[in-house]
């Protein structure tokens, strides 16, 4: 996958999860350490957003991820940041700290070096909605900018999957 296509089926995923969230009255929040805001821009980027994007914390930093995301300072000295519970928490943090109806996170290894044990490529989503919390592991490969390409449309298309199975606010 080039850049560009990349870039393109983010858009894409994008504009869908804009338009459902909409349509359903639903509103999202972001927090991002490896993509840095990239899923919030991409959100953003897209017409109508502002009827559905709450905000987003970037959050490269644990002490970030912990006093902003209320990212327990235990699990991160035992997991480290790339970590399933790590985006879970994440996750809730966006959706807790913007409120939002649905929050989604990401965390990952975008290189050149391996980071807490995690090998390069290796990348957390995580969906936290009133329903429950989930984290899902991808491992992608390329440069670091392509890895936090993938990482982001994982997150749009995750956060599209998650706003088809929320039903209307009442």
């Amino acid at each position: 996958m080039t850049p560009h296509e990349g870039a393109s089926a983010a858009a894409q995923a994008s504009t869908a999860a804009v338009a459902v969230a909409i349509g359903k009255n639903l509103t999202v929040a972001t927090a991002e350490s490896l993509t840095a805001g990239m899923v919030a821009a991409t959100l953003a980027n897209t017409p109508g957003a502002s009827g559905m994007l709450q905000g987003g914390v970037v959050a490269y930093q644990n002490s970030v991820k912990s006093d902003i995301l209320g990212v327990s300072r235990e699990l991160l000295a035992a997991a480290g940041s790339v970590d399933g519970g790590v985006a879970e928490a994440m996750a809730e943090g966006a959706r807790r700290s913007c409120a939002a109806d649905i929050g989604v996170s990401t965390t990952g290894v975008a290189g050149p070096e391996s980071h807490d044990g995690k090998a390069v490529g290796t990348v957390f989503v995580g969906v936290a909605t009133q329903a429950g919390t989930r984290a899902f592991e991808y491992s992608f490969s390329g440069d670091r900018q392509a890895i936090r390409e993938h990482a982001c449309e994982a997150a749009l298309e995750r956060l599209l999957a998650a706003l088809n199975e929320v039903g209307y606010r009442s």
